[in-house]
């Protein structure tokens, strides 16, 4: 069988990539009776040197797809999960380095949080109590996410989450818009204001000369910072508060140059209750999933480029 190099004629190949998606992989780390688990799902896309299988099938640069998947799981027990950011470090740099035509990795995960059961005062017919330390309740809040990739010499991490909802009964406006002979909204001095929040933010960690951040500890911070501007903002906007929100995770995080909010408005209705002889005042609302207004902007640190895509979809 003759191989053929790229063909003749007005077609070229342009961006590809390959990989193995959501490979699912729960480690759990047994430190005696006590246990702790990371649960994972992890994406592997690899690029570099591939024109060839395109153009004439040869498989002479290809990683099987299985190989990465094999490498995740057994990346798990070698390294361990100390944090989703850092498995992803370990498998970018592994698969660049080893193999000289893949020149860049990215590796794309979800992490799912569990914590611990408390369990009762009193003993269970077959184990003492206070020695369950191996049972979990999955939490339900939202889905931590990260994005590594490397090419060799330069990293890029982006880690955010997604499904994060959020509300204020209170303390929120929506009025002097601007109006047109469709307008029908009417204005709001005190509504709720509800979100689902999918937030991307990008580190200025880039080489292995700097100082690495504390994965864990950034992302329970810039959680805590998000929830509190959305708590304390008086919002005449949902645009107002979603800056505010990425507004201080940039002042308070310093290894953070970018953020990035997708937030639907999820929106609450008052209900009128007056054909019932009833009274509704704002105690009543009627909770619409769709049609959403959907909210999304990009906060930057002073003097940075953004660099996260605009489109979350695509990252």
């Amino acid at each position: 069988m003759t191989v053929n190099s790229r063909p003749a004629g007005p077609v070229m190949l342009g961006q590809n990539q390959y990989g193995k998606a959501e490979n699912r992989v729960v480690k759990i780390t047994r430190d005696g009776a006590t246990h702790h688990i990371k649960d994972l799902n992890v994406s592997v896309s690899l690029s570099g040197d591939m024109e060839e299988v395109h153009y004439s099938g040869s498989n002479a640069n290809v990683l099987p797809t299985d190989t990465t998947k094999n490498t995740v799981f057994a990346f798990a027990k070698e390294y361990g999960i100390e944090s989703a950011e850092q498995f992803g470090i370990h498998l970018a740099r592994h698969f660049v380095t080893s193999q000289e035509p893949i020149h860049r990795a990215r590796i794309r995960i979800e992490e799912y949080a569990w914590e611990r059961i408390e369990t009762s005062d009193a003993n269970s017919r077959f184990i003492g109590a206070d020695e369950v330390k191996h049972s979990f309740v999955r939490k339900g809040q939202e889905t931590r996410l990260t994005q590594i990739t490397y090419d060799g010499s330069t990293w890029e991490v982006i880690s955010g989450l997604k499904d994060l909802t959020v509300m204020n009964s209170t303390n929120s406006e929506f009025w002097g818009y601007v109006k047109d002979k469709y307008t029908t909204l009417q204005e709001a001095h005190d509504r709720i204001l509800a979100t689902s929040v999918a937030g991307r933010w990008r580190f200025n960690w880039i080489d292995d000369e700097q100082k690495m951040p504390n994965w864990e500890k950034s992302y329970e911070q810039v959680k805590k910072h998000m929830l509190h501007a959305f708590a304390e903002t008086y919002s005449l906007s949902l645009q107002q508060t979603m800056f505010q929100m990425g507004s201080r995770i940039i002042n308070n995080r310093s290894e953070i140059d970018e953020v990035r909010f997708s937030l639907p408005n999820k929106h609450h209705f008052l209900v009128d209750l007056q054909p019932f002889g009833l009274k509704n005042d704002n105690e009543v609302y009627f909770a619409a999933d769709r049609p959403y207004g959907l909210i999304e902007a990009t906060i930057l640190r002073d003097g940075c480029e953004p660099r996260i895509p605009v489109d979350l979809t695509n990252l």
